[in-house]
């Protein structure tokens, strides 16, 4: 939602001071349709669309116009939602254009109305979804719609806006779930997203076609424009739809899912080549044991030759890493274990092959990086390895996981599903959710030194929880700067790096 504002707010600087409300109108309309996203920005979009259309083309909104543009904003919400959903952004913005009606003496009377409805909608949200009364949460898309006319009070009324609460006294009491491992992931496992240019008579069509293929539809827009969302399994059939009725641009594909087995990914991972064969191979080259397709983009690009896929519990074998030595084409090579684990099995390599190897004894991911900024493909591997093994030095690492069986440790008890933040050491948090167990880890681990914290997410990773940390880190630790790479690793919802 926050997105989809900042895009409409992006058309209406382009205005000049006097524009007139027919470009006022349409640059909402447009901006909200173009910068959606996810499922409370799409219907964002679609109640700003509504809300303005009936717009007159100059002039100001007289009290009836902007009720019934309310009620029709609302319709027409509600018509771009293939299976509407009670205690959601909808039913606030139901209740806010019934409150519109109840007074419309005035502009102020009436946004006033509506905001107070939107509000008492926004209470019952928990009523009406069992999720949200387990977490002990209401909507959070209603939410944002209840701040969007606490703002159309405070710019029309005149109203005081809310204050935030301070992040201290926000308390949400929720046991997440603990992980159940097996093969398969969850259903509806993809979130597609992308702008429609199509013939607006073909769009009935289209709808059918996209109710049939998934779930949480959404498509808004009209006149040859739609931004369209659902999730699904069926990625190429969801965008083959739009083929049928017109051109699909933007697309986006995110997956939903939150946990992936780490010996699945090892060994389903694709084995694509990681250099071009056709480039000359430098002198030294790397070998790189990575899990995770995020982590293994970022080691490319930090010069990596070949990677190799594996982990805390499926370490690759010895063969594995004297084939990708042996890829490189060159004749000195650097091996980051990033596993202490994996470390005496690289230490084997090099009495097994012709080239020259060594080993930088890396014991996480973060380290790794952190060996790749000194990397000089032109220097030996012992001049390599001296300069790699000081930068990771410099490096405390620490990751969070959740516990699959009980145990008892420095840090306290622990059960089965608790997360637990880990560093060389062994456990130094407990805690019952991933955000909290990661800020107890780093402060533990953060000293008054540290001036870089790398943050890499995994499967379990949420924009919410990220924020958390960020934002926890901004508080407590101002001095720190923070960088955030999405690493895709499964089991681990987050790795840290202090630098």
């Amino acid at each position: 939602m926050a997105l989809t504002i900042e895009s409409v707010v992006d058309e209406l600087h382009e205005l000049a001071p006097d524009a007139p409300m027919s470009l006022v109108s349409r640059a909402i309309a447009h901006g909200s349709l173009m910068g959606a996203r996810g499922n409370s920005g799409v219907i964002l979009s679609q109640i700003l669309r509504g809300l303005v259309e009936r717009f007159p083309s100059d002039g100001g909104v007289e009290p009836e116009l902007l009720a019934s543009s309310l009620e029709y904003a609302d319709e027409l919400a509600r018509q771009a939602v293939v299976r509407p959903i009670e205690g959601t952004i909808l039913s606030v913005a139901r209740a806010a254009a019934v409150g519109a009606r109840h007074d419309t003496s005035t502009i102020s009377a009436l946004v006033r109305g509506a905001r107070e409805r939107a509000k008492e909608a926004l209470a019952k949200t928990p009523e009406q979804l069992d999720v949200l009364k387990q977490a002990g949460v209401v909507d959070s898309g209603g939410t944002g719609l209840v701040l969007w006319f606490d703002a159309l009070c405070h710019v029309v009324a005149g109203d005081e806006l809310p204050v935030a609460p301070p992040l201290g006294s926000i308390h949400v009491h929720v046991q997440e779930q603990a992980v159940t491992h097996h093969g398969d992931v969850a259903d509806l496992r993809y979130e597609v997203m992308y702008l429609l240019d199509a013939d607006d008579t073909k769009m009935h069509a289209f709808r059918e076609t996209w109710s049939t293929l998934g779930d949480s539809i959404v498509i808004v827009g009209g006149e040859g424009l739609y931004n369209c969302h659902i999730h699904t399994d069926a990625i190429g059939e969801v965008i083959e739809a739009a083929l049928d009725v017109g051109r699909p641009r933007e697309i986006r594909v995110t997956d939903l899912s939150d946990q992936v087995i780490e010996e699945r990914w090892v060994r389903e991972a694709s084995l694509s080549p990681e250099f071009d064969a056709n480039e000359p191979p430098p002198p030294t080259a790397v070998v790189a044991v990575v899990v995770g397709e995020g982590v293994g983009r970022i080691f490319r690009s930090l010069g990596v030759r070949a990677l190799v896929q594996g982990g805390q519990s499926m370490n690759p074998s010895t063969a594995d890493l004297v084939e990708a030595v042996k890829a490189t084409g060159s004749k000195q090579v650097v091996i980051l274990p990033n596993n202490k684990n994996i470390r005496p099995v690289a230490e084997q390599v090099d009495a097994l092959v012709d080239e020259i190897v060594t080993v930088v004894p890396t014991n996480s991911i973060v380290e790794g990086f952190a060996a790749l900024l000194a990397y000089d493909p032109d220097a030996s591997a012992e001049q390599n390895v001296e300069s790699m093994g000081a930068s990771a030095s410099n490096v405390v690492a620490g990751e969070v996981t959740q516990a699959v069986r009980e145990t008892s440790t420095d840090a306290g008890d622990v059960l089965v599903g608790d997360w637990i933040g880990l560093d060389a050491r062994g456990v130094r948090s407990i805690a019952d959710s991933v955000a909290v167990a990661s800020n107890k880890l780093l402060r533990e681990l953060i000293g008054p030194s540290h001036e870089l914290l790398t943050i890499i997410e995994g499967d379990g990773a949420t924009t919410a929880n990220t924020r958390r940390i960020a934002e926890f880190v901004a508080e407590e630790y101002p001095h720190l700067s923070v960088e955030i790479h999405h690493g895709g690793q499964p089991l681990y919802p987050y790795y840290f790096g202090l630098e």
